[in-house]
């Protein structure tokens, strides 16, 4: 074979090996492209006790910071501010614990001093609970 021969077949095993790895590559996830909806379906599909927790925490984080994105992250219901995650819901069945968790990542303004919480454990939600969870996604997104 001559060197141009050799250079066209190993462009052309170079190019079959792209496509393949494009092809296997998974597509963009419904979450990212309509996050709203894939939230409500996770949390719709959450057993009793966590789906009220989930539609509480989805309605007040609307109404506290309509800036927040909601999306899947990592399965579980979050909301975002310019792709990053703020806040976080996890089931307690999901992860078989007690209680579930109301969660914020590095992202949310919740500094205090040299310690701050960044989670929460939730059973139910009072009047109070909710209205400190409004409080603390405002100040998360300020």
């Amino acid at each position: 074979m001559t060197a141009k021969k050799d250079m066209q077949k190993s462009a052309k095993s170079s190019n079959k090996k792209a496509a393949k790895k494009a092809a296997a590559r998974p597509a963009p996830r419904a979450d990212k492209a309509d996050g709203e909806s894939s939230v409500l379906a996770q949390v719709a599909a959450m057993p009793g006790p966590d789906r009220v927790l989930g539609e509480r925490l989805h309605a007040i984080i609307k109404a506290s910071a309509p800036a927040l994105t909601p999306r899947l992250w990592y399965g579980m219901p979050a909301y975002a501010k310019d792709g990053k995650v703020v806040c976080f819901f996890q089931s307690a069945q999901k992860f078989k614990t007690r209680y579930a968790t109301f969660g914020f990542m590095h992202k949310a303004n919740l500094d205090e001093g040299a310690m701050w919480p960044t989670a929460f454990a939730l059973k139910e939600l009072t009047a109070a609970e909710e209205a400190r969870i409004a409080a603390l996604v405002k100040k998360a997104v300020s």
